[in-house]
């Protein structure tokens, strides 16, 4: 286990990076800047560092917001067990998620029908980028009530084109691959992985809240591990939303291995 964890911290590292975020050196700490458009990235313990100190993460926290950036940090509680107790004297909420790998013997989903890869110039593309935001605004697994109209609003966003085309350089570079399931052109689930060296980590799998308890995250993430393993990754990883989420991504295979942490300030009444 500690191997594995060893793994992802490195890879932890050197994801933003890949993603075309710097990073700030803050002693204990590496805070990921995004350079131009992309995903708004966070701090996290920089690697083979020391435990940070209160007065690191106020450092940190102050740069966050002299950039206008989220004031956010992610790391895993096994491998950096003093950094709760820094950032919530710092005076952010820290949030749990199960943090699982894939078991190397388990078997493979069957190929569900109305999954499949997405290329750079795909038309589905825009609603794929979208489809997620529609899905984390309603956690949980049970239905909802966001559908296709609300979808195609959203994919109209013109944000929406500017990660659409961030992500199709990414899918041309091959530091990402997506997939979606879709039925007449309308793509009711998405998501993705992005690979770094033998580990790739998938991310952003979101259901339209309407097409729920259908097997489409399912589908979607057996997708996404087959490609990734297929494409040489040893370590296939993801973080689940909560424990009824990690359970569906039991059936896929995957194994709770840690808890992942993400601080962020508490909500506002």
């Amino acid at each position: 286990m500690t191997k594995i964890l060893e793994s992802l911290e490195r890879y932890y590292d050197a994801v933003p990076r890949v993603g075309g975020a710097r990073g700030e050196d803050f002693g204990p700490l590496t805070l990921f800047v995004q350079e131009g458009a992309g995903w708004p990235y966070y701090a996290r313990p920089a690697l083979g560092g020391a435990d940070a100190s209160v007065a690191d993460v106020e450092r940190v926290l102050a740069r966050q917001r002299e950039l206008g950036v989220p004031e956010a940090f992610e790391w895993v509680a096994e491998t950096s067990p003093a950094l709760r107790a820094a950032v919530e004297a710092a005076g952010l909420h820290v949030h749990e998620h199960p943090l699982m790998v894939l078991d190397p013997a388990a078997e493979p989903l069957a190929p569900h029908p109305d999954v499949r890869l997405l290329g750079a110039d795909d038309p589905l593309l825009a609603a794929a980028v979208a489809v997620p935001a529609l899905a984390f605004a309603d956690p949980g697994t049970a239905r909802g009530e966001a559908g296709p109209a609300e979808l195609a609003v959203a994919a109209a966003d013109p944000a929406v084109e500017v990660r659409r085309a961030s992500l199709a350089a990414k899918l041309t570079a091959g530091t990402t691959a997506m997939a979606a399931a879709a039925r007449d052109g309308v793509v009711l689930c998405s998501g993705l992985y992005n690979p770094v060296g033998e580990v790739a980590e998938v991310v952003a799998v979101g259901t339209l809240p309407s097409a729920r308890r259908q097997g489409l995250a399912l589908g979607v993430t057996a997708a996404l591990v087959a490609d990734a393993l297929a494409r040489g990754a040893a370590t296939v990883f993801l973080t689940a939303g909560d424990e009824d989420v990690a359970r569906v991504y039991s059936r896929a295979g995957f194994r709770r291995v840690a808890t992942a942490l993400i601080a962020e300030p508490p909500e506002r009444p």
